[in-house]
């Protein structure tokens, strides 16, 4: 299920940042989300953890174990704490449960699963089973059963987390066998892992120690805080009524409250022994109809006796001394049908199936019944009982097999649990449904945000960015008047001759790839490009955010369009274009103009001089007027001068032509690495 990505994807956020989660999907070739309870397949998985592998560097083993840890207070953090604690009192309860655990959630989710603290496979998929022996150092062999193969480093992750948190020590895991399970049904993975933890006391010195004065001290300071005074003084007047008349002997606190645990209980335990009867009162016929589903076996599998329901269900099972792997199949755990192996795995659940060549003529087209339950071994009578019930997770299941409520005993669970997996099973499907819409709309505001981000870029190509951003919230853009700014206009040399010669299209590939190169050129020199028309090319510096450097910045503009051009083709003669250029420097007056295409334009005479200077130019050449000639003298720039010239519409002036930067080289002006 997607539960175990979404952890893996949290993890690689939270240890190693977005941008390393990004670059490991990319390579692995997934998406970014997934569906809580979606089926996605073990290749994605895999992936993912083969390149976290790569992309960090670290091995398999590392990164599985990692992720262990993390998946169990993933885990718990997504709710299922409470479920993994109430599984034991200790470790070997907890581990010897966990097969119990899987069984359950397997009810929960429609499909099998495979859950290593919930670690979730899709339903063709089997899951893991885990065998745990207990020995007299404290130390464990823990078996554990996958189909999949080099996932066992997840194991010492979750556990050692689990140990942790839940009972607070500490343990180390080291595997001891690793093989290839032949005596299970098809081959699986089988691992040993030897678990230790830190030293406790024996039974010996565990009694040593609470007979010591300290510890009985302890014991009844911690015992007297917890009980309330005033039920304290009552139990203290009845212990001396009754004492008084036999040996008026003052007592301690602590005898004091041995007394009153003593008072009606007989004697004082250290624990529990329980208390069986001479001989069992219950008779052959109200057990079998109590525990309708149960069957006991001896060592070759003889059936001994069986529930009624069970009877009614598979005829044969009536007929004493059959054998039972004719009737039955074993589904969970994977073993052979025999009794060494059941002994084997008797902690675990066994789940058992119906033979459909065994079963009756009305049973062969419907689906075949599952049983799950325990195995108790019964050493005095050499037989096993298996106390089960019907495996059914939904009513839909029920009426399948043409069962009813009335087949499962009263005080069976699985009746109750029918019921309400039903309804879990519908809110389960509507929270899918709400997750995929939430998906799309993740999508959608996704690929919206996109949408936008190229609407802005576009919008900030046509007007300044917070003038667009005025415009955006309905406000009016107030013109404004700037004094001093840096203007330049360009043109082609002879342009009018090349469109009479060119198809249009071509005119149109030469502009575009000339203007391209210009455009790359505002960025790299930070001016704002006014507009295009036709061959004329119009930027400006110090406008609209004012700034000291606005003539050099247009300067360097100016060298780079010069060069620029060099790689741009005449479409006739198929050399290289030219290019006049002029700056000029001066006030201007900004603003926006129109509503339908609104346009950021420049006013004044600044202006009308700028453009004088382009077309009184010369091809090739950078031509500036006196202004823009005095702010660059003395910015490591080379000028020559013209003299005067007579420039339509304002007379006489003296102007200068740029040479080069001084200090800059080809590639800083063109912006090249």
């Amino acid at each position: 299920y997607g539960f175990i990505n979404t952890c893996l994807k949290s993890l690689v956020i939270e240890k190693y940042g977005e941008e390393t989660w990004e670059k490991l999907r990319l390579q692995a070739g997934v998406q970014d989300s997934f569906l809580t309870f979606e089926v996605y397949k073990d290749e994605i998985t895999m992936q993912l953890v083969d390149k976290a592998c790569k992309i960090l560097g670290v091995p398999a083993d590392t990164v599985l174990r990692e992720f262990g840890e993390y998946f169990f207070e993933f885990c718990k953090r997504s709710g299922y704490d409470h479920m993994l604690r109430t599984l034991g009192g200790n470790l070997y309860e907890f581990i010897e449960n966990l097969d119990a655990l899987h069984s359950y959630l397997s009810l929960s989710y429609q499909a099998s699963t495979e859950v290593l603290f919930l670690f979730v496979f899709p339903q063709e998929m089997n899951a893991p089973s885990f065998r745990v022996e207990k020995h007299e150092d404290g130390s464990m062999h823990l078996h554990y059963y996958s189909d999949r193969r080099g996932l066992c480093h997840i194991v010492p992750g979750i556990i050692g987390a689990a140990a942790l948190d839940f009972f607070n020590i500490e343990i180390s895991m080291e595997i001891v066998d690793q093989t290839e399970e032949e005596e299970r049904t098809g081959k699986k993975e089988h691992i040993v892992f030897l678990v230790t933890q830190n030293p406790v006391f024996s039974y010996k010195e565990r009694n040593e120690f609470s007979s010591s004065p300290q510890y009985l001290a302890d014991s009844e300071k911690q015992i007297e805080n917890q009980l309330n005074k005033e039920d304290l003084e009552k139990a203290k007047n009845t212990v001396r009524d009754r004492g008084s008349s036999v040996c008026p002997v003052k007592k301690s606190h602590w005898k004091t409250i041995r007394g009153i645990i003593t008072l009606g209980k007989g004697k004082l335990l250290r624990g529990f022994d329980p208390v069986y009867p001479k001989s069992l009162w219950i008779d052959a016929k109200t057990f079998c109809n109590g525990l309708p589903f149960h069957m006991v076996f001896d060592k070759e599998l003889r059936v001994k006796q069986a529930g009624v329901s069970i009877q009614k269900i598979v005829p044969g099972l009536q007929t004493t001394g059959i054998c039972l792997d004719h009737y039955f199949s074993i589904v969970h755990p994977e073993v052979p049908f025999t009794i060494s192996s059941i002994q084997k795995f008797i902690n675990s659940q066994f789940v058992f199936q119906t033979r459909r060549e065994m079963m009756p003529e009305s049973w062969k087209q419907r689906p075949m019944l599952e049983l799950r339950g325990q195995m108790i071994w019964m050493e005095s009578l050499q037989c096993m009982l298996y106390l089960c019930s019907p495996l059914l997770r939904t009513l839909h299941e029920l009426e399948e097999r043409q069962m009813h409520i009335a087949d499962i005993a009263p005080h069976d669970v699985t009746r109750d649990l029918i019921l309400l997996n039903q309804q879990r099973l519908a809110e389960m499907e509507l929270s899918n449904q709400l997750e995929r819409k939430k998906e799309e709309l993740r999508v959608l505001s996704k690929h919206l945000e996109e949408e936008k981000k190229k609407t802005e870029a576009l919008l900030y190509a046509m007007l300044p960015q917070h003038v667009a951003n005025q415009l955006k919230e309905g406000k009016r853009v107030e013109a404004g008047e700037f004094k001093e700014c840096t203007i330049l206009f360009s043109d082609v040399v002879t342009f009018t001759n090349i469109c009479a010669q060119c198809e249009p299209i071509q005119i149109v590939l030469m502009l575009n790839s000339m203007y391209l190169r210009f455009d790359r050129l505002t960025t790299v020199h930070d001016v704002y490009k006014v507009e295009t028309i036709g061959d004329a090319y119009m930027v400006v510096g110090g406008v609209p955010v004012p700034v000291p450097t606005h003539a050099e910045r247009v300067a360097n503009f100016a060298l780079g369009m010069i060069i620029a051009a060099k790689g741009v083709q005449n479409p006739v003669s198929g050399n290289p274009i030219q290019i006049r250029v002029g700056i000029h420097t001066g006030p201007v007056l900004a603003g926006v103009v129109g509503e339908k295409m609104p346009r950021y334009c420049l006013f004044g005479d600044t202006v009308n001089i700028a453009s004088r200077m382009e077309s009184h130019g010369v091809p090739s050449k950078i031509h500036l007027s006196s202004s823009a000639y005095q702010c660059l003298k003395y910015k490591n720039f080379e000028m020559t001068g013209r003299g005067e010239i007579e420039v339509k519409g304002k007379g006489k002036m003296h102007t200068y032509f740029l040479i080069r930067n001084k200090t800059a080289t080809e590639n800083e002006i063109m912006g090249r690495p």
